[in-house]
């Protein structure tokens, strides 16, 4: 059998330690998953960046704040939660407005401070709801980018130290005895790092994204306050 057949990608991790071959199974799992998690995030966060621009051209033409409400109550009925992050939210604000409002006009009263602060409260409720789920799948990410390289130093440490174990037992060690155990153990961390850096790199790119989208939230949320405390003066 030839050095090159010995030493090509496949005979090396064939040839490796059951340990080394668990740790090489382990991070390619890890890698797919990530890869999965990756082009998911990747939809969905352009979508919410869409879907944001969308509603906000719609709510600030100078449309009917009611008839806007209405719109988005319907497309909420027919899509379920395919509509846009920020026109949910703003579906809760108003919704909760109308409710409070309504309360306090069958009372025979008017409380502006806590009409508009339980608009602000739906809002932020709603917030959460769509930060949790835009962040999702983040945090496996991280740990994908963190964990990874020392998986794949593990695997490598192993290897190499089962290839000088085995040099125990040859009386004369060249490199040609000993680079095959320590090639197979290198491809460990090969795969390590190859689960790692599109880990690291989506998430920091992810982070960046979501981060913007939620100063977009909370700027409407405070500008869509304004306008609320300005109707119930």
């Amino acid at each position: 059998m030839s050095v090159t057949h010995d030493l090509s990608f496949i005979s090396l991790i064939s040839n490796a330690s059951l340990l080394v071959q668990l740790v090489m199974a382990l991070l390619l799992l890890v890698s797919i998953m990530s890869w999965s998690y990756i082009f998911r995030k990747m939809f969905a966060i352009r979508s919410a960046q869409t879907q944001t621009e969308e509603f906000e051209r719609a709510f600030w033409s100078g449309g009917n704040l009611n008839a806007l409400y209405e719109e988005a109550t319907s497309n909420r009925r027919r899509s379920g939660n395919h509509t846009g992050a920020l026109e949910r939210i703003f579906e809760s604000g108003m919704g909760e407005f109308i409710k409070v409002k309504a309360a306090f006009a069958n009372k025979g009263q008017v409380d502006p401070n806590a009409t508009i602060d339980g608009a602000r409260r739906a809002m932020r409720a709603a917030y959460q709801r769509e930060m949790d789920a835009l962040e999702s799948h983040l945090a496996f990410l991280a740990s994908v980018g963190s964990v990874s390289p020392y998986v794949g130093l593990f695997g490598t440490v192993w290897g190499i130290m089962n290839a000088f174990r085995g040099l125990a037992n040859v009386q004369q060690a060249t490199l040609a005895s000993v680079a095959p155990g320590i090639a197979e153990a290198l491809i460990a961390t090969a795969i390590g790092l190859f689960a790692a850096i599109p880990a690291v790199v989506a998430y920091n790119r992810y982070s960046h994204d979501i981060d913007r989208l939620a100063i977009r939230f909370e700027s409407f949320i405070e500008e869509f306050s304004n306008i609320l405390q300005r109707q119930v003066r």
